[in-house]
């Protein structure tokens, strides 16, 4: 037995025996134990539906090999040659989806995101790609059925944004936005350029899985909040009270700005729950410190510096620069028609993990 069939059997007793024990007294009468373990065996559904389908396909082969070897029946043979054939190549797609399964779960998949949109080089241009790119995200949460709020933003004098901060809210958010921090570059011609020649700007994204309360210790102690009148765009409201509110997290110098609410305390709830996620991300990347560099190489930290795509204007293209993958439908990917492109990123990071894993 090789080691891939060892995994699957291995899988199936721990199931079963799962399942045996949810029926015991013992645990019937144990909530808690028994909350634990039907977490579990709902953990395992998926891929059990999957190996048993995958057995069932074993056996099909075998009763398919059996009848041509004895059946003295042509038609019968015939038939059971194109079984063969047919089971063979759904046995093999159905061994890679366990294999992919199998792989290690991104423990923030299921997680809301928090996303941070900079303009970077570029000026007003790269301020206007970055309203651009919000715009983007916007329409692929609707897309998605997501919710999407907006937490902190900056505009600029051509109603871009030098900086917009949202979370994203809904089933699985992280696991597919993950893909998208880093830098996002543009090319095309600026509406501030009258010669008409293409101009390259730089965006940062930042994309932080959100986290509740609960999930980071926070002193409040370590805690300095600033409150002040906020200034820029709000209406009067916004320079008559002090709303606007500054917290700075001492040991970590991390500090977070929210003004766009005429309330102190909605302002002070939106950056504690920026502040929460970006101490989480903090925590994590030295977690993930001793790694390995190929393995680092695989974890999404949203590294500002780290170009990820480009979006070509004139040639209606965009790249990304990753798994060199290029789509030639650029107006529909900025209207949120983004989902091939992550579909392609997905499949690349399983393929990178699967050579990871021994099976």
């Amino acid at each position: 037995m090789d080691k891939f069939e060892e995994k699957v059997d291995g899988i199936l007793r721990t199931y079963n025996d799962i399942q045996d024990k949810l029926a015991t007294n013992e645990v019937l009468e144990d909530r808690n134990l028994f909350k634990e373990l039907s977490k579990k065996k709902a953990s395992m559904d998926e891929i059990v539906e999957k190996i048993e389908e995958y057995k069932n396909c074993l056996k099909n082969i075998a009763e398919a090999k059996q009848i041509i070897e004895s059946s003295n029946d042509k038609d019968l043979v015939i038939m059971a040659q194109e079984e063969l054939k047919n089971g063979e190549i759904k046995v093999t797609e159905i061994q890679q989806e366990i294999k992919y399964l199998l792989l290690p779960k991104d423990e923030n998949a299921g997680r809301n995101v928090i996303v941070e949109i900079r303009a970077g080089t570029g000026g007003e241009e790269a301020a206007l790609f970055a309203a651009d790119l919000f715009r983007m995200y916007s329409r692929y949460a609707e897309r998605k059925k997501w919710k999407l709020e907006i937490l902190s933003m900056s505009e600029s004098e051509m109603q871009g944004f030098k900086e917009i901060i949202f979370s994203v809210s809904g089933e699985n958010v992280y696991s597919f936005m993950k893909y998208e921090a880093g830098v996002h570059r543009v090319q095309r011609v600026p509406e501030t350029e009258a010669a008409g020649r293409i101009h390259t700007s730089a965006v940062s994204v930042v994309v932080l899985p959100e986290v509740e309360e609960t999930e980071v210790n926070i002193d409040p102690k370590d805690l300095r909040i600033d409150v002040y009148r906020a200034s820029g765009h709000g209406g009067q409201h916004v320079n008559k009270t002090e709303s606007a509110v500054r917290i700075t997290h001492i040991p970590t110098n991390l500090s977070v700005v929210c003004q766009d609410e005429k309330s102190q305390l909605k302002n002070k709830d939106r950056a504690m729950k920026i502040l929460r996620s970006r101490i989480y991300e903090l925590y994590e990347a030295e977690k993930n410190k001793n790694l390995s560099e190929e393995r680092k190489a695989m974890i999404k930290t949203g590294d500002r510096s780290d170009k990820i795509r480009t979006y070509n204007y004139p040639q209606s293209r965009v790249t990304d620069h990753r798994i060199n993958f290029t789509i030639y439908k650029l107006e529909q990917f900025m209207d949120g028609d983004i989902q091939d492109m992550i579909d392609a990123l997905i499949m690349d990071e399983k393929e990178r993990l699967l050579s990871e894993v021994e099976f």
